[in-house]
Parts: structure tokens; C-alpha cells; sequence
């Protein structure tokens, strides 16, 4: 307990001195990196920070110190991250203000000539989890707590009030989020007759909504138009609406022209080699940072999600290709998998992300052409949503006092 007291007076003085080398107007010594940009999200129980930049950092584990308050120095309590390799100079001296109940702001500052350090002010404290990610480089940190107050503005800085979340096991599903993959600059694959899959997904995303009201799901979609949206900001949206489950909604592609079909995946903390091509696809990254993706996702507490989103898979997957061929006939049906996506593992929730066909494909691209298929198709992922919803129930009407798994077994 000494060592580690003696580690947080060091690390206090430290984060005290921030901006010092800044300040003597210290010389920039060759090869660093930069700051490009510090953006966050703030809602009633949850915050986001990501820095973006302009190369990796090589961070293999969460670095991050959290630092009791100071009030002689007027410092709250704090966390902090060393980032070897960066510079940021005198561009953040002023730091970016949040205010938002959670975080009272984040400061960065150049600590030595080849680090710069990232601190976050913390109002109200819980968790928080970091994360890195590539394409661009950037540093994710998510911080959960209380807020003191709630968030005063909405889009980036704001969102409907709530409360601290249940665990995955207690909540009954009633909100479900639809990521329509891509959209605006981004156009995701292209295919036969210069299809965008894009489009297909926005199309599919919304018929899908209308099924699952028709339900009496709550539903809320990433996007309802084509604009783009970051994979941060996909997530940390689905955070702020108290999502239950998440689905995002693509479309393949292949050089193999007579590859088609619907696969399913769902986050795990181990992937599945031969799928290294679609997750780099899907994440914007080239086949040789998945293992990277891979190395942080296994840091990250995925345990309860992955069993509860291979569940989901599953039953969407089944209920999906067995629909689909019973109108259309047989379908290719390549199964569910396990697969590293940025749009899994960065929210809380049970999520799947599916994939519909195969534009490069002849027939995959006729048939996801046709608005009666992905009407079809909305209705059957809707089905399997419904029939995981069902499970749910059963298992906490069992669980329930006096339910069959309530009592003690001796």
C-alpha cells in the first residue's frame, strides 16, 4: 500500500506539471505524432472521450491511473493516460470543457519531450474501460457513473435522461438499436449495377423498424438518412438511448462473384481466422490490424455479451434463413460466427451484426434489389428478435419469487 501511495504523489505531481515543458516552449524533437482531434459524448450515466491520432501509440494494456481528488490544488479526482510518442505542444493548454455531471473536463499536455499525457477530471466516477483503436489511431475512454446533474444539451453533449443499467441478465428487452451500416461518404461495397450497400441497409433498417413497432419494441436507428456516422458515434448514440440490443445491418462483398449468402456474427473474444476479411472490411481496416483489434478486445470484459449475443445470433439467424426459404426457396445459409467488429464490443449491450448477401453476387444482388425481400427479410429478423425476447421472459418469470428456479437447491 506505501508503494502505491508514493506512485499516486508521484503521478499527482506529474499531472500538476502537465503543461510545463509546453510552457518553457520546449523544442519538438523529430518523428512524434499529433493530436488531430478530442471529441466527447456526455449522457446522464455515461461519457465518451476519444483522441484521435495521427499514429498508434502500441498501448498493450489500460495504462490508466486514477488519482484521488486534490483540493489544496484545486484538482478533482482525475484519471490518466500516458501517451508515448505524441506531441501536443501548447494546442490544449486551455483543455476542452465537458461539464457534464460526469467529467468536468479533459486536459492534455506535453509531460516530456516524447510523451504527452491525457488526463480526464472527473465529477462523478463509477468504471470506466479504454480501448484503442486503428484507422485512424485513437484512444477510447468510456466512463460510467452517476451524474452529479443532468447533461444540458443534446446530440454530442446530451441525451433523455436515465439511470444506472441493470445487468444484461436483468433487463427484459424492450429497446432495440438498428445500425444501418455506412452511409453518407462512405457507400460500404459497392456491386453489380453500382449498387451501394448503403442504400440496401437504410432500406432493410427501416422496414425492420416498422416490424419491430409492430411488436411493441421500442426502436431507435444510428441513422434514418444518408449521412455518416463514426463507429464511436454509432455506439455511443445506442449507450444514450438505454439500448437492450443492438443490430447493425450490412451487406457483403467478394471477389469470388459466386460467393453468396447470409452469415450472422457476434462478438467474442476469440475470432475465427477466415473471417478476418470481412471484419477488416467492416471496420475500415486492413487485414493486418485485425489481430490488433483482436489483442484489445480481449482486454475488454466481453464474457456476458458474447453468451447473450450468441443467443441472439442464433435466433435470428434461424428464424431469418428458415423464413426466407420458405418464400424464396432454399437459401444459402453460411451460419453464424464469431467476428471482431468495432460496432460489437464498443457498446454494453448484447449485440449482432448481420450480414445480408452478397452484392458482387448475381443473384444475391437481384434478390436484395427487390423491396418484397427486404420486406421479407425484415419480418423474419423481427421474428427472431420476438423469439428472443420470449426466452427472456420465460427465464425471468422462472427466476421470479416463487417462479420453478427460485428457491435454493440443496
Amino acid at each position: 500500500m506505501a508503494a502505491r501511495s508514493s506512485l499516486g504523489r508521484r503521478a499527482g505531481r506529474g499531472v500538476l506539471a502537465l503543461v510545463s515543458l509546453a510552457l518553457l516552449g520546449a523544442d519538438r524533437p523529430p518523428g512524434l505524432g499529433d493530436v488531430r482531434d478530442v471529441r466527447t459524448w456526455s449522457y446522464p450515466d455515461y461519457t465518451r472521450v476519444v483522441v484521435e491520432l495521427t499514429r498508434d501509440i502500441g498501448l498493450e494494456s489500460d495504462p490508466t491511473i486514477r488519482l484521488p481528488a486534490n483540493p489544496g490544488a484545486d484538482r478533482p479526482e482525475r484519471l490518466y493516460i500516458d501517451l508515448p510518442g505524441i506531441w501536443v505542444g501548447r494546442r490544449y493548454a486551455e483543455g476542452v470543457p465537458v461539464g457534464d455531471g460526469l467529467l468536468r473536463g479533459v486536459r492534455l499536455g506535453q509531460n516530456t519531450q516524447n510523451t504527452s499525457r491525457l488526463v480526464v477530471d472527473l465529477e462523478s466516477y463509477d468504471t470506466h474501460r479504454m480501448f484503442t483503436l486503428r484507422s485512424p489511431d485513437r484512444v477510447v475512454i468510456d466512463v460510467y457513473g452517476k451524474a452529479k446533474r443532468k447533461p444540458t444539451e443534446k446530440s454530442s453533449r446530451g441525451g433523455p435522461a436515465g439511470s444506472s443499467r441493470l445487468s444484461m441478465q436483468s433487463r427484459r428487452l424492450k429497446t432495440i438499436v438498428i445500425d444501418p451500416g455506412h452511409g453518407g461518404k462512405d457507400p460500404g461495397a459497392v456491386g453489380i449495377g453500382d449498387v451501394h450497400e448503403k442504400d440496401i441497409n437504410l432500406k432493410l433498417a427501416q422496414l425492420l423498424a416498422k416490424r419491430l413497432r409492430a411488436r411493441s419494441f421500442k426502436v431507435v436507428m444510428t441513422r434514418t438518412d444518408d449521412r455518416f456516422i463514426d463507429l464511436e458515434g454509432r455506439t455511443a448514440f445506442a449507450e444514450s438511448e438505454g439500448g437492450d440490443v443492438f443490430i447493425s445491418i450490412h451487406v457483403n462483398a467478394s471477389e469470388n462473384k459466386n460467393l453468396r449468402g447470409i452469415e450472422t456474427y457476434y462478438l467474442d473474444e476469440e475470432h475465427e481466422r477466415h473471417n478476418v476479411e470481412v471484419a477488416a472490411r467492416e471496420n475500415g481496416v486492413r487485414p493486418s490490424e485485425v489481430d490488433a483489434l483482436q489483442q484489445t478486445l480481449s482486454r475488454l470484459r466481453v464474457a456476458e455479451a458474447s453468451k447473450l449475443s450468441q443467443s441472439l445470433a442464433s435466433y435470428v439467424h434461424r428464424d431469418l434463413t428458415k423464413g426466407l426459404s420458405q418464400t424464396y426457396g432454399q437459401v444459402s445459409d453460411l451460419g453464424v460466427k464469431k467476428g471482431p467488429f468495432y460496432v460489437l464490443f464498443m457498446s454494453s449491450m448484447p449485440a449482432i451484426l448481420v450480414e445480408t448477401g452478397f452484392l458482387t453476387n448475381p443473384k444475391d444482388a437481384k434478390l436484395l434489389s427487390s423491396d418484397h425481400y427486404l420486406d421479407v427479410m425484415a419480418a423474419q429478423i423481427a421474428a427472431g428478435l420476438g423469439h428472443y425476447r420470449n426466452r427472456g421472459d420465460q427465464r425471468a418469470h422462472r427466476l421470479a419469487p416463487g417462479g420453478p428456479d427460485s428457491r435454493s437447491r440443496l
